[in-house]
């Protein structure tokens, strides 16, 4: 019965996807008649952030008491909501109360799936879930373009809501195919429940959280100021910057499919260190002028090399700190990746622009390497650990 959730699981997952980059595509037609500038789309992206931060870190909780599938309903009944929120805006303060929603449905549906496929499945699963999120994510532009060529930018988010309102309801009708850890097999797993506090000191732990903040880094900074630094720095015109930067994103989704498979071969661990390569390798062309031919192709090969890190690391949660405070631990990590997020690609716009744009290739090299040491740093601390699972 697992396995006839697993497409469950997936449509769940395209649906998390879908909503990511709405703001950005509908942003230019919304903006004026919302009374808002240009640059208050990023008020937006940090609220819905700092939401998705808190229910991260609630997730554990809110899993232990109702369970990952009503959890997961319940997630994206909120996110459903939110955006039939935003399409009744008339004024920008309208928009900043749905994003507290928008942000708080995220956050536990997006712990709960990782952890929950962590649990039951290979690590495959875990790569094509994180590939079904980059189709999500690449399809809510082109719904929002088509809503804005046929009728306004309020459409396109009715249309994704609506969407995620069946999701709910498939999700509500698939509850009883939804197990507890343990169940399978009749094996009883306790769940530990620790504060913040508490789990920083578990060794590892601050380690994890650092590579997840690094990936973030890595991921938001590569994919944001690509085109601009195509653009700024290698003198593109921007049209072709903006296509080549999307070729990142590409890279990951592709990557992550291909990466489900290569899984079937390598351990998680191995996966990461391939990602590792990968990405430093891409970054090799981007640093030195190469030519446009060598530029393209290392954006891609960032892209390819982001791709099995993310899933790989949420994968091994439980072999790392046991199956018992996976949940817990999954939510902290989403936590550290998405304060990553709100953080780290605006300090680099302000590097950018008092410094110089060329320190792009320079800040995801920077990060890659922190991330690697902390890799390193985490795989002994855990070592242990995994060695008891027989990994």
């Amino acid at each position: 019965m697992v396995s006839l959730l697993l497409p469950v699981i997936y449509l769940a997952f395209i649906s998390l996807g879908l909503p990511d980059a709405l703001l950005g595509a509908a942003w230019p037609s919304m903006y004026l008649g919302l009374g808002a500038g240009l640059s208050w789309a990023g008020m937006i992206s940090m609220i819905i952030s700092a939401g998705t931060v808190v229910s991260s870190l609630a997730s554990d909780a809110l899993t232990a008491r109702l369970g990952p599938g009503r959890v997961t309903a319940i997630s994206v009944g909120t996110t459903a909501a939110a955006l039939f929120g935003f399409s009744t805006c008339t004024a920008f303060w309208q928009l900043c109360l749905w994003a507290v929603p928008y942000g708080l449905g995220a956050g536990s549906v997006d712990a709960a799936l990782n952890n929950y496929v962590a649990l039951h499945y290979e690590s495959r699963h875990m790569s094509w879930l994180h590939c079904m999120w980059g189709l999500g994510a690449s399809g809510g532009p082109v719904i929002m373009g088509w809503a804005l060529a046929h009728s306004s930018w309020q459409s396109g988010y009715r249309i994704i809501s609506v969407l995620q309102v069946v999701l709910t309801a498939i999700i509500i009708f698939s509850l009883p195919l939804w197990k507890k850890p343990g169940e399978e097999t009749g094996e009883e797993i306790a769940r530990e429940h620790r504060t913040l506090p508490q789990l920083m000191r578990v060794p590892g732990v601050p380690e994890v959280m650092a590579m997840f903040a690094c990936y973030s880094v890595v991921e938001t900074t590569a994919g944001m100021w690509a085109s601009s630094y195509c653009t700024l720095q290698r003198g593109i015109d921007a049209g072709t910057a903006a296509s080549w930067a999307s070729l990142f994103y590409v890279g990951i989704t592709v990557g992550r499919f291909l990466s489900g498979f290569i899984a079937m071969k390598l351990n998680d661990h191995q996966m990461i260190n391939l990602g590792f390569v990968l990405v430093a390798l891409g970054i090799l062309p981007i640093l030195l002028p190469l030519g446009s031919a060598a530029l393209v192709t290392g954006l891609v090969t960032v892209g390819l090399g982001c791709a099995p890190i993310y899933p790989s690391v949420i994968h091994e949660t439980p072999l790392n700190f046991g199956r018992s405070l996976s949940m817990a631990l999954t939510g902290v990590q989403m936590a550290a990746a998405y304060v990553g997020n709100v953080v780290f690609p605006p300090l680099f716009g302000l590097l950018a622009q008092y410094i110089s744009i060329s320190l792009y290739p320079w800040y995801l090299l920077a990060a890659l390497v922190l991330m690697a040491v902390m890799s390193r740093a985490l795989h002994r601390k855990t070592a242990a650990k995994r060695a008891a699972n027989g990994y």
